[in-house]
């Protein structure tokens, strides 16, 4: 499936103080809320509608509304931060829950939650702000599929090629919504020029 960049000149401005280190806690909670609707409206506009016939002041007519529910699942703790836009735009939307938690000597992911609502029947949404490695978003691609999804993309704000590649090769099928696609890792598999730690500077630790 192909991978599909946010082309859009707020998202431009929106990053770019993303990625600039003087950029405040407070700031950055503002930005990623700014840069992940962007995202959630790009990954969600091939969403499947539904005729629906209502009556306006004025005549009845046949309107359209989504024809399946809406899943979004954030990778912990980090794609909490990419989560309260998709709340606030779809009326139908759960949520589940996935803790990878990445070894910083191996960068390795490892599993230590799941939760998850049921997913055969909706589109189902998994979000993690950095694309990185693409270990973690392989491995919670691959439990959302063994949980019964079927309709999924991945949704994420900065991405690596060696990322974008990983998933690819493991979920040839799923959409990448990314931000911005980055230059490279460097040898501490952190993505460059990227923004540091998300997790850290969302939270301030």
């Amino acid at each position: 499936m192909p991978l599909h960049v946010l082309e859009h000149p707020l998202a431009q401005h929106v990053l770019t103080h993303l990625r600039d280190k003087k950029t405040k806690p407070v700031l950055f909670r503002t930005l990623s809320y700014q840069i992940s609707l962007l995202l959630a409206l790009e990954a969600t506009r091939d969403l499947a509608t539904m005729e629906k016939a209502i009556e306006t002041p004025l005549e009845p007519m046949k309107g359209r509304v989504l024809a399946k529910p809406l899943v979004v699942v954030p990778i912990l703790r980090a794609g909490l931060g990419m989560l309260q836009p998709f709340h606030d735009v779809f009326p139908d939307v759960s949520v589940g829950y996935v803790g990878l938690e990445r070894d910083h000597k191996t960068a390795i992911a490892r599993s230590y939650y799941c939760k998850l609502p049921p997913l055969a029947s909706a589109r189902v949404l998994v979000v993690d702000p950095m694309l990185a490695t693409g270990g973690s978003a392989a491995q919670a691609l691959a439990l959302v599929k063994e949980q019964g999804a079927i309709d999924v993309g991945f949704v994420c704000i900065v991405a690596a090629p060696e990322g974008v590649a990983t998933v690819q090769k493991d979920h040839p099928e799923v959409p990448i919504y990314v931000g911005a696609l980055d230059r490279e890792l460097n040898a501490r598999k952190y993505i460059l020029p990227g923004l540091g730690d998300f997790g850290d500077r969302l939270y301030g630790t």
